[in-house]
């Protein structure tokens, strides 16, 4: 083993020893990290911002202390004098290695951003927004009748819309005079009164009659991405959908990894509060300048987010949802304003409503998704799968709904691949492998064309291919069942085994070897044995949680199977059947919902109505403890094999068959039809 230091780069996961000295630049490109630079190292560009984090990080297997990099530079300094840094952050050309650390690679030092794939879907909602506009005509102040103007503003409301108790914070007090003067006693003021409450509250005034709009934001904070909605809220028009990654991610990759962080280093909590604040404020602000409005038209913002994430975002330790019985601080929606909450890039007298949480760990964002395809609802059974770092799971029908969660881990992202990478100009996420000949070929994010067709060349000039995507593997492992490459257990074939020289020897295993551009200096993309068992775990995990919803409910099929997320907007039915990501179904009953959740967060901003629903309808959904359920194990270890080691699948079957092989050389007999045949005693 090197004694070198560890260097891990999120939110890419990819990690390497280097020698003390070494600058972070030097080691992010020969991992083939995303690290942008133009200026060659010299300290000019800045392109190459860094974040180091300190602390323990279990997930990493790493301690990174102070002094893990070198002291602060003059060049640092130099750039710093003249144009900033944000706290915390450092040059990755003067930073150098002197002990083991964790890097996070922020956004904007990437050179491919990363694509978060959760566009707004179509959906036609009634609009009944907490925030309105209104115009008025308030009386002008009398000597004899002394009153406040705000009182009068109240009584002109009162009397020309009907509405009765109002208040206003100090900041609007501070504008209240000057914008009636200016308007001539004439304004419009924005008020916002969400389902619970009892009085109206001013959010905006403007002189006279103003058309300007106001906006909402949607937000579906998830472990991996944020991903954002501006609405109009007078019709509910999308103005921009934007996202990023959330920059949690450097103190560990999945919740459980947070939790470990925040209860292993003091304070960490806090760490991860602002850190996601931060990343908020960036993306409001971003959103804004990219629907062409000004940030203050943004009066209002729903959250969705997993139990984790809500904690963390509201500034609580998530250390109790480290441990049964995983309690949460509380589970109730909330509606408080955004500035409480150190969201200080809108409106400042924004308002934020966050959904309640199911249960410990069936959070905020699957009582979204449940709004959206409403289960409680249907006639037919179906199971509802929103696929993310942690999976939450919903099956029902109009007589009963149950919830669970499935620890996924992020090998659906990418991350923890050979080979992986986050969505990004440049990764693949579409493979296929041709049966006979074993050759593979695949689609590249940022180009349409595949890759033996003409013009992909060109087409991928400027980004390259960079690596495989979460999309990518899964298709990848899907597609080598089906070639015979990979057996039932999930074991790669030898050249001699698959009849292909793409099965390279790796150690004691094998890999099938997708793109080489090695000769050129690009890289070297397999799907390693290593690879086959993360995704074998993180669909195990899935598949497990949804046999243990359907247990619970006495059935051994559903009627039809609804896939959420990034994930079941971009991954073929038939791939994530023959990996057995999810229960065997007619291939058209399996159909995508997009961004679910982020539809749910849309529907709650859009309607108050719809909050007092969702508050009802999670009191009714039945929530089933994976941790606790001794048949999660049982269920886990037969979903290892792909597709499955006892469930038939049926349906699969009939528009799809998978070659019997068994590349398992550890005794017995190949009879040929894949089957080991018994030496004789």
């Amino acid at each position: 083993m090197s004694s070198d230091p560890l260097v891990v780069f999120t939110p890419s996961g990819k990690r390497g020893h280097f020698p003390v000295g070494t600058p972070i630049l030097t080691a992010a490109r020969q991992l083939g990290v995303d690290l942008d630079s133009v200026c060659g190292g010299r300290g000019i560009c800045s392109k190459c911002q860094i974040t180091p984090s300190y602390g323990e990080f279990p997930k990493h297997g790493v301690t990174v202390r102070d002094g893990a990099l070198s002291e602060w530079n003059a060049v640092e300094q130099r750039y710093q004098d003249k144009r900033g840094l944000k706290e915390g952050r450092r040059l990755g050309c003067q930073a150098t290695v002197q002990g083991d650390v964790v890097i996070d690679v922020p956004p904007e030092s990437q050179v491919h951003r990363q694509v978060v794939r959760k566009a707004a879907t179509n959906r036609t909602i009634t609009m009944d927004p907490a925030t309105h506009l209104f115009y008025v005509a308030v009386e002008e102040p009398d000597m004899h009748e002394p009153t406040g103007d705000l009182e009068r503003l109240q009584r002109a409301l009162k009397a020309q819309w009907g509405i009765g108790e109002v208040t206003a914070d100090l900041s609007l007090l501070a504008k209240l005079q000057p914008t009636l003067r200016k308007g001539a006693w004439k304004v419009t003021v924005a008020l916002h009164k969400g389902h619970n409450d009892t009085s109206h509250r001013i959010i905006e005034i403007w002189p006279g009659y103003s058309e300007e709009r106001i906006y909402g934001l949607a937000i579906d904070l998830g472990s991996t991405t944020i991903a954002a909605h501006l609405c109009d809220l007078r019709n509910g028009d999308v103005k921009a959908s934007s996202g990023l990654m959330n920059p949690q991610i450097r103190f560990g990759e999945d919740l459980m990894s947070r939790v470990s962080y925040s209860m292993m280093n003091p304070g960490g909590d806090r760490e991860m509060t602002a850190a996601v604040r931060d990343a908020i404020n960036d993306l409001t602000r971003s959103i804004a300048a990219e629907g062409g409005i000004e940030p203050r038209q943004i009066v209002e913002t729903v959250f969705v987010c997993n139990p984790v994430m809500h904690h963390l975002l509201l500034g609580l330790d998530p250390v109790e949802l480290g441990q049964a019985p995983f309690a949460l601080a509380t589970s109730d929606s909330l509606s408080l304003p955004a500035r409480e909450m150190g969201l200080d890039a809108m409106n400042p007298r924004a308002q934020v409503y966050i959904l309640p949480c199911i249960a410990g760990h069936v959070g905020a964002d699957c009582a979204a998704v449940a709004l959206s395809e409403e289960p409680g609802k249907s006639e037919d059974l179906v199971l509802i799968v929103d696929v993310g770092t942690n999976a939450e799971i919903l099956l029902g029908n109009v007589t009963r709904v149950l919830a669970c969660s499935s620890p996924t881990g992020p090998a659906f992202e990418g991350a923890q691949i050979s080979s992986g990478q986050r969505a990004a100009p440049g990764a693949i996420e579409r493979i296929e492998i041709d049966p006979v000949t074993k050759e593979p070929r695949f689609r590249v994010i940022g180009s349409d064309k595949w890759s033996d067709e003409d013009g992909f060349e060109t087409d991928i000039a400027t980004t390259g291919i960079t690596g495989i995507c979460g999309s990518g593997i899964i298709e990848a492992v899907a597609e080598m069942r089906m070639a015979g490459l990979l057996d039932e257990s999930g074991l790669i074939g030898s050249a001699e085994q698959t009849g292909t020289a793409r099965c390279v020897p790796e150690g004691r295993t094998h890999s099938y070897l997708l793109h080489d551009a090695s000769e050129t200096g690009g890289p070297r993309i397999t799907v390693t044995q290593g690879d086959i068992r993360a995704i074998q775990l993180a669909k195990s995990a899935l598949y497990a949680g949804a046999r243990l919803l359907m247990d619970e409910m006495g059935v051994d099929r559903v009627d039809r199977i609804v896939l959420a997320g990034a994930f079941g907007a971009h991954i073929s039915t038939k791939h994530a059947m023959v990996l057995g990501m999810i229960p065997d179904a007619p291939l058209d009953k399996v159909t995508s919902a997009g961004n679910a959740a982020g539809t749910g967060a849309r529907i709650a901003l859009s309607n108050i109505g719809a909050r007092a629903e969702i508050e009802r309808v999670v009191r009714e959904i039945t929530k089933v403890e994976t941790a606790i359920e001794p048949k999660f194990q049982d269920h886990f270890v037969a979903a290892n094999a792909i597709p499955h080691k006892t469930d038939p699948f049926p349906d699969l079957y009939s528009v799809v068959t998978l070659p019997k092989v068994s590349f398992n050389t550890g005794g017995g007999d190949d009879d040929g039809s894949g089957r080991r045949r018994r030496r004789r005693a």
